[in-house]
């Protein structure tokens, strides 16, 4: 389970120049990225961040993740605090962002056996686990390639397996579907229902999208992130009770962008 509650962060403005010393210019304030972003995602179930881009959603992964120190809030994996015991956290998540950061002159095997390595696994361990998710993902016949020239799909999911090499019970994923086709898309859904499954481990799934379809076809839960808070969260159906639309685009546009409902197409 993962917890996240009063989650705040400001990023400083850029150091001043010296034509705005030498000119007075105010200081500005900087940039407030996350504002109040507060949710609760359970084992078992799929909880996606659906936001604009620019909402906060990010910023508030690469915090969980261990990446960024909030300003304030707590966040909490399985009862451990995050910030005051990342290891024992980290060592309780699988974390794949947006950047999938492999090895190309490794294969897709070694950076798996790899990261098996970082986080503590024996060499056996980590082969076997890659073995076990090639199967999963359909990795087998890319295994022992390279990484180097993989197509995004590809990357996807060696970065995926490599994020999964541990068996981490909880999951989190920054907009993993960017830059994949159809039949990617699919495979990556379909791996995420079976992880979240009591056949899959029930895993905790944490991903942020800005992605309708997603969210309705994916996510037993979601959260709306709008300017750096989060400001509804519910099943698909609750949420579209809630804004009394049929259309979960309308629902999103209402509740994301209050003053334009009705106005965005």
């Amino acid at each position: 389970m993962i917890v996240v509650e009063g989650l705040a962060k400001r990023f400083a403005s850029p150091s001043r120049s010296l034509s705005d010393l030498l000119a007075r210019r105010p200081t500005t304030p900087g940039v407030r990225a996350v504002e109040h972003v507060s949710f609760t995602a359970t084992d078992g179930c799929i909880t996606g961040l659906l936001g604009p881009n620019g909402a906060g959603k990010t910023t508030t992964l690469r915090m969980l993740a261990g990446l960024i120190a909030p300003d304030a809030g707590r966040m909490s994996v399985d009862g451990i605090d995050v910030v005051s015991r990342p290891r024992e956290a980290l060592a309780r998540m699988g974390v794949l962002s947006d950047a999938r950061g492999l090895y190309p002159r490794l294969t897709a095997r070694e950076n798996i056996v790899y990261y098996g390595a970082l986080q503590g696994l024996s060499r056996e361990r980590s082969e076997t686990r890659a073995e076990l998710l090639a199967d999963m993902l359909e990795l087998k016949p890319l295994l022992d390639r390279r990484t180097e020239g993989f197509s995004q799909g590809e990357r996807m999911k060696t970065a995926l397996a490599r994020a999964l090499v541990h068996d981490p019970a909880n999951i989190v994923l920054d907009e993993p579907t960017n830059g994949l086709d159809v039949p990617a898309t699919r495979s990556l859904r379909e791996s995420l229902r079976f992880l979240s499954t009591a056949a899959g481990g029930g895993k905790c799934i944490v991903f942020s999208t800005h992605i309708m379809q997603e969210v309705e076809r994916l996510c037993d839960h979601v959260v709306v992130v709008s300017r750096g808070r989060s400001v509804a969260d519910g099943t698909v159906d609750e949420l579209l009770m809630q804004t009394g639309q049929t259309d979960f685009e309308e629902a999103f546009v209402q509740l994301a962008f209050p003053s334009q409902a009705g106005v965005l197409a």
